[in-house]
């Protein structure tokens, strides 16, 4: 009789565990979601609002967004140990069609608490000039070896009312900066690591992450539009103040799960 009730215990403790492993509240790993959305300022945008002058900078000119696409990279994971879990997939967010603004990495991360939560923007050096990516390639996203070669971290377009209110078009295009100017080329890292702070894992997690499109025209730099407008991937000063302008550009709106 004895021998029955322990095998009944340990069928029902393994029918038990089997529905515990099964139910996503008390599974060990988490899938996690970067969802993406757009204001200018307080206003939420979407390709909807493109093509039309609808937009003021903080210098006064008014314009246009007719292209939007960015990259993110190595997503990382730090625990309260300040263990770091990457992710080494990246992201095109492409704005203007309304593409990938949602991203599911294939890596799971494991359930506990994390002290920080971050992504790059850009590519770092490793990424962006020992590795190829055909899919970068085809959606014209390669930097032109004149300028250091790698890839694009951000296009962003439109046209600009310049100072005769004439319809002037406008390249925004974020990539390390170069310097040709001397005997040789000269570099300065211009990517940057965007934190989200912490955040606890017990289950699937969507991260709800804000970009403000004026931000990059604001602070530190005022930006004018007049003055740089295009021809901004080879000047090295300008690709500076865009890396200063997008330290405060992203933000974690939310996180839920």
């Amino acid at each position: 009789m004895k021998k029955i009730n322990y095998t009944l215990l340990i069928f029902v403790f393994t029918l038990c565990s089997c529905s515990e492993n099964n139910d996503g509240n008390t599974s060990l790993e988490s899938n996690i979601t970067f969802n993406f959305s757009h204001t200018w300022d307080n206003t939420l945008i979407n390709n909807t609002d493109f093509n039309s002058i609808k937009f003021t900078n903080e210098n006064g000119e008014q314009l246009s967004i007719t292209k939007l696409r960015y990259l993110i990279s190595k997503i990382r994971f730090t625990s309260s140990k300040n263990e770091i879990i990457e992710v080494s997939s990246y992201n095109l967010i492409d704005v203007t069609n309304n593409a990938t603004l949602s991203f599911s990495p294939n890596t799971k991360i494991p359930n506990g608490e994390y002290n920080n939560v971050s992504f790059i923007f850009g590519f770092d050096n490793e990424d962006n000039y020992t590795k190829n990516y055909p899919d970068l390639n085809s959606a014209s996203w390669n930097v032109p070896d004149v300028l250091g070669g790698g890839y694009h971290y951000m296009q962003l377009e439109g046209k600009f009312l310049d100072t005769s209110t004439t319809e002037t078009g406008y390249a925004y295009h974020a990539i390390r900066a170069v310097d040709n100017n001397g005997s040789s080329q000269q570099f300065q890292d211009t990517f940057f690591t965007v934190n989200l702070g912490s955040v606890t894992l017990s289950r699937d997690t969507l991260f709800n992450i804000e970009m403000n499109v004026s931000q990059w025209f604001k602070a530190p730099n005022t930006w004018n539009l007049n003055v740089l407008n295009s021809m901004l991937m080879p000047n090295f000063n300008a690709q500076v103040m865009m890396f200063e302008n997008g330290q405060n550009v992203f933000q974690l709106k939310s996180v839920s799960n």
